[in-house]
């Protein structure tokens, strides 16, 4: 029964993303004279040489950690997008210790991705504290709280922390033993590798555990999971910190291998990227990885078409939206699904 729900999700999700493409095409040919040639280049041009690959795939990387970080909490049918903000002040964090941990090789490298996470995991504390003990509306409060970290967080760079010596608002550099390391001569983000094993680690979690199973029956049934004894006040607390301490970390790997300082004057959107990725996930940490990857090969498959035939890349925001909506339409092949739930209970009456 599992395996033809998944093969009918996977067709499901194959129709969509062809339809998506073909109206995709369809926008090309009224964009430019070679529309040919620039598909070709979207569909093809991350695959062409090692720097747009490698490209591509840094890009996955904090796409990755915030659609990781809000699949959690989706999983529990909270809805907290703050991982913008989360990720903006774990980043902060990251900045903090980098510049006042003593420079210890290795050492410094990892308390300065545990300080990002557990930055990330205060922010997230505002909102969870909110909605356990006066039932705010989650989804207002970390909405809100992305803003309030934008701002306090570029008000403390730019006033105390601001390299004077660089020509841009940038904070002070960070120490070397504060790198994350980057491979190939292309700068692979390693940070890449946390990613997939973290995504790894958290689908154990949820799928393999006892606080797992707890976290998708408060998502599944919350009245039901109560009066079963799960207390799912306290779950939807600490799976909200632990969103934080992923979003958090995801800023702390941005920061630590492509900058190597706070660099940021605007909110970088992977927070609300990571919303779109765990959508097309379906909130499973596992397809997290996929669905990162292939947000990030759109992305910088569109670039690479409007900075070689000179067509918009923002032609790629109507290709995922064209595929969110197909993807998250329940009565696509909801009749076939339906037949194979009747036929898989008929057979075992």
């Amino acid at each position: 029964m599992k395996r033809t729900l998944a093969i009918l999700e996977l067709v499901r999700f194959v129709i969509t993303v062809g339809i998506a493409l073909l109206i995709g095409y369809l926008f090309l040919l009224f964009s430019t004279d070679e529309p040919m040639e620039a598909f070709k280049l979207f569909l093809t041009g991350p695959l062409t040489t090692q720097r747009r690959f490698v490209e591509f795939l840094n890009n996955s990387v904090p796409l990755m950690m915030t659609g990781l970080a809000l699949s959690l909490v989706f999983q529990a049918k909270i809805f907290n997008i703050g991982a913008e903000g989360q990720l903006f002040f774990g980043a902060f964090g990251a900045m903090i210790f980098a510049l006042y941990f003593p420079q210890t090789p290795w050492l410094h490298i990892l308390v300065v991705l545990f300080g990002a996470a557990l930055f990330g995991a205060l922010w997230a504390f505002v909102p969870a504290f909110l909605k356990t003990k006066w039932k705010a509306s989650e989804l207002v409060s970390s909405l809100m709280m992305n803003y309030i970290s934008y701002f306090f967080v570029l008000f403390l760079v730019n006033n105390f922390f601001r390299d004077k010596t660089a020509g841009a608002l940038v904070s002070y550099r960070f120490p070397q033993s504060a790198w994350l390391s980057t491979l190939t001569r292309f700068r692979l983000n390693s940070g890449i590798f946390i990613s997939v094993a973290l995504a790894i680690v958290v689908g154990l979690i949820v799928y393999r555990t006892k606080w797992g199973y707890q976290i998708r029956a408060t998502g599944a049934n919350k009245k039901f999971s109560l009066y079963s004894g799960i207390k799912t006040s306290m779950v939807g607390f600490w799976v909200q910190l632990l969103s934080g301490a992923v979003a958090g970390l995801a800023g702390g790997i941005e920061l630590t291998a492509m900058y190597r300082r706070f660099v940021w004057q605007s909110l970088p959107g992977y927070g609300f990227d990571g919303i779109i990725v765990a959508i097309l996930a379906r909130n499973n940490p596992f397809l997290v990885i996929l669905s990162a990857l292939f947000i990030a090969y759109l992305r910088i498959g569109a670039n690479i078409m409007g900075r070689t035939t000179g067509v918009a890349p923002e032609i790629v925001v109507v290709l995922q939206s064209l595929m969110i909506l197909l993807i998250t339409a329940e009565a696509l092949l909801e009749r076939f699904k339906q037949r194979a739930i009747t036929k898989e209970a008929m057979k075992n009456e």
